[in-house]
């Protein structure tokens, strides 16, 4: 009798993928050069204070979670990405602040119902394939009279369009998942949230990006920003990224609003806040 010791390498799943996309990269200087002004964004919008429990969702390097626990609250910040969460301790470390860093699920939240008194999540929880479940997982785990306050790209703005630009070049995405910035349709986030019992706002909002040049914005998130990181990679073995790399240029240079020598392109992002009654 012979024993098959062969091993079977499993096809990776979803979450897999997403820990690669965000750990690819250097999200880190991404959030600091990019989007850092977001996180006191939401911390305000959410009206955080000392005392409350708070749940930063997606957290990324903790753009929320640390000025959150600055005024009082006590958070944790979950991430699917165990680099990110890393980068985050470190973060929170140098701030003098606590947060408690955990590896988990948007899509499926390792906590109790009516945990929390405030969510938050600022570009995180659109890039969660599965949108409708994210929603319902925000809103199980928030307290009655709970708060939430979300930051979304809007498909209109920068980041919107940048994935447009993207998308033709990727494979096609599995069915059911939907398209990130969808998360910065009002009537989109409106009908996922209905039968909740979370009551929505809504507020658009932009932020600069900022380098030397249109071609320079391009290169450097090229290299820091996970979801372009893997393109090129894929792309670059297929002879394609010169043409993804040449389209967004042109994009960026369309939005440019800067002088000469100085790119700027305003990059538009949806505030939700939300109460659960």
């Amino acid at each position: 009798m012979t024993t098959d010791t062969t091993t079977r390498t499993q096809a990776p799943t979803m979450a897999d993928k997403l820990r690669a996309t965000w750990d690819a990269g250097d999200y880190a200087e991404v959030a600091e050069r990019l989007v850092m002004p977001l996180g006191p964004v939401a911390v305000e919008a959410a009206g955080i204070h000392a005392g409350d429990d708070v749940l930063d969702v997606a957290a990324g390097t903790g753009n929320a979670a640390i000025p959150a626990a600055a005024t009082g609250a006590r958070v944790t910040g979950l991430d699917i990405a165990p680099g990110l969460l890393a980068t985050a301790r470190d973060r929170a470390a140098r701030a003098g602040v606590r947060v408690a860093f955990v590896e988990g699920d948007a899509e499926d939240l390792p906590y109790a119902d009516a945990s929390f008194d405030v969510v938050t999540s600022t570009l995180g929880v659109q890039f969660a394939p599965h949108h409708e479940r994210t929603a319902a997982e925000l809103a199980r785990v928030l307290r009655p009279g709970g708060r939430m306050a979300l930051c979304n790209w809007t498909p209109q703005g920068y980041i919107g369009r940048f994935f447009a630009t993207l998308s033709p070049y990727m494979p096609a995405p599995p069915a059911g998942v939907s398209p990130p910035p969808r998360w910065g349709d009002p009537d989109h986030v409106s009908a996922l949230f209905e039968g909740t019992g979370v009551t929505l706002t809504f507020a658009r909002r932009t932020v600069d990006f900022r380098d030397r040049s249109p071609e320079s914005f391009i290169d450097f998130m090229a290299t820091c920003y996970g979801p372009l990181v893997k393109a090129r990679e894929l792309l670059s073995a297929e002879g394609r990224w010169h043409d993804l790399r040449a389209d967004l240029i042109a994009l960026s240079a369309a939005m440019d609003e800067g002088t000469a020598g100085a790119f700027r392109a305003p990059s538009e992002y949806l505030v939700v806040t939300g109460r659960k009654a």
